[in-house]
């Protein structure tokens, strides 16, 4: 009997998680499951448009913030005695190096998606409040100076 060697399955990172946001298609498919929320919740017929606007802002920045920001460590085995357990997703991305296109893509498209949904709203103050405040709850842990900061003993361990 042959054994089959299964090519281009293996990886040969020392964690998956630091590259995956630079896979081919990603961008795309989170642009896609965007406009796809965007499309669910406009066909809820009793939601106004400035209220669609605002809810997928506040999904997808809370989403963000969650798989992003929030959970830490990693679905793989890494051989880094540890070290990506004590990480969020973002700290991890790209090895950490700030600055890289990936980390600019998912810091410019919640920006982006706030100018919309301050657009449609017609800038009325309770969305721009809301949409606000969820804005800098996704922006804010991206900054490079709270790189392994834990605020408030939030997401410590």
């Amino acid at each position: 009997m042959q054994t089959r060697m299964n090519v281009g399955v293996a990886h040969s990172e020392v964690n998956p998680n630091t590259r995956v946001m630079n896979s081919r298609g990603i961008w795309l498919t989170y642009a896609l499951g965007v406009g796809i929320l965007h499309i669910v919740l406009l066909s809820i017929p009793f939601f106004s448009v400035p209220v669609v606007w605002t809810l997928t802002n506040v999904i997808h920045n809370f989403g963000m913030y969650v798989f992003m920001h929030a959970v830490k460590g990693t679905p793989f085995e890494t051989p880094d005695q540890g070290k990506a357990r004590l990480l969020t997703h973002w700290e991890q991305l790209d090895y950490g190096v700030q600055f890289t296109s990936s980390r600019k893509f998912f810091t410019i498209s919640p920006i982006i998606l706030y100018f919309l949904a301050s657009f449609y709203t017609k800038y009325n103050t309770t969305h721009f409040l809301i949409n606000t405040a969820s804005l800098l709850s996704v922006l804010i842990p991206k900054l490079p100076q709270l790189h392994g900061v834990r605020l408030f003993g939030i997401n410590k361990y």
